[in-house]
């Protein structure tokens, strides 16, 4: 994947939120270097887990009597575990107590991490999905009267554990690290309406609990239903992985996710598919216009533009080639036919070239497009 024409980045022009709490910095500035302008709102914050009562409770309970079986689900979470049990004098008989159970990893990372503590998985699933944890289990295990340790991963996993005790299973759930609130609010709601008005181009989420937040709090700042309308549309969603994605998915929001659930592997596909989804490459004039998220590129030269001319842009655009008249151009809200002459003429100057926008007489105007060249695969070299 290489940069666009004239060397341009292939998110230059494109704006994209982000919600993580952890690596947000590390995230931004991989969308940073190829080309993104990013706004950071945090979306969640993690309770310290050597505080955090109810995994004390919890990892009681796990050695009050011998587990069966205990699921781990997350490799950050049950690092997190066994670090908090260190701080309570408790990391020896909880390795014991999980060593003496059947262990199952949800996915790679969990997997790294039982073995990083001495500990062996008897299975894990290649899709990371807590689903066929559960099927596996449900298929290899009589669970009745079993004790079940689950390692939850920031969210309650009601269909998992619910299953799990209706198949007769004593579930312990382990909130090996809870997500709360952000404790300044004001970024994340600036980002929140930063969709509702569709000033983003996309706007990216690494967990579950940053999804819930998001749109629990779109909820109350009464911006819910613009939210899901802007992900629905032009806003594109994209998530690090199908669990994270989960609860857009629920909604019918469309996500770009990559096929591995990676940050590196996110940033990649955000690359990939901002552009396809929100660029518009037409072959105008004899060159190339690239019209962006909140910018154009005109044969290879960034060309930043106004809301007002980007608006304009798209309005001539969504018909390539076809006359659109002087009153169809005409900002929401009304004005004056002659406003419409000023603003093309600010956006033939910005563009660099006055023949990508022609007058036609007494009608309007309309964008200079090639149908011929519009049919070149230019796929190639734009990214």
């Amino acid at each position: 994947m290489t940069s666009g024409p004239g060397g341009v980045e292939p998110l230059t022009g494109y704006t994209i939120g982000i919600t993580a709490a952890r690596r947000r910095e590390e995230f931004g500035a991989a969308l940073e270097r190829r080309g993104a302008s990013v706004r950071y709102g945090p979306a969640i914050r993690i309770v310290p887990l050597a505080d955090d009562t109810r995994l004390r409770e919890a990892t009681d309970a796990c050695l009050a009597a011998p587990l069966d079986l205990a699921i781990a689900t997350t490799g950050i979470g049950f690092r997190g575990w066994m670090d908090a049990a260190e701080t309570w004098g408790l990391a020896e008989p909880l390795t014991k107590a999980l060593d003496s159970a059947v262990l199952l990893a949800r996915g790679p990372k969990a997997r790294g991490a039982l073995r990083a503590s001495g500990l062996r998985e008897a299975w894990s699933p290649t899709s990371e999905s807590s689903n066929e944890v559960l099927e596996h289990l449900i298929e290899q295990h009589d669970l009745d009267g079993r004790r079940i340790a689950v390692q939850l991963h920031g969210e309650p996993l009601p269909d998992l554990v619910e299953t799990l005790r209706a198949a007769g299973a004593d579930v312990i759930e382990v909130p090996v690290y809870r997500w709360i609130g952000p404790a300044d609010p004001a970024p994340l709601r600036r980002v929140i309406d930063a969709v509702a008005t569709n000033e983003l181009d996309a706007v990216a989420f690494t967990s579950a609990p940053a999804v819930i937040s998001f749109l629990r709090t779109s909820q109350d700042l009464g911006l819910r239903e613009a939210v899901l309308e802007a992900l629905r549309g032009p806003v594109v969603a994209a998530g690090v992985g199908p669990v994270t994605s989960g609860p857009l998915l629920a909604l019918d929001i469309p996500v770009v996710q990559p096929a591995r659930a990676r940050l590196g592997a996110l940033v990649r596909e955000i690359v990939e598919q901002v552009p396809r989804r929100r660029g518009l490459l037409l072959p105008v004039a004899e060159g190339w216009l690239d019209i962006r998220g909140q910018a154009a590129v005109a044969d290879g030269r960034i060309v930043p533009l106004s809301r007002t001319a980007m608006a304009l842009l798209r309005r001539l655009a969504a018909r390539p080639g076809h006359v659109v008249t002087r009153r169809d151009l005409l900002p929401p809200g009304g004005g004056d036919e002659h406003a419409v002459e000023v603003a093309i003429g600010r956006l033939r100057a910005a563009l660099g070239d006055p023949r990508i926008i022609q007058t036609v007489a007494k009608r309007g105007y309309r964008l200079a497009f090639d149908p011929e060249r519009a049919a070149v695969d230019t796929a190639d070299w734009r990214y």
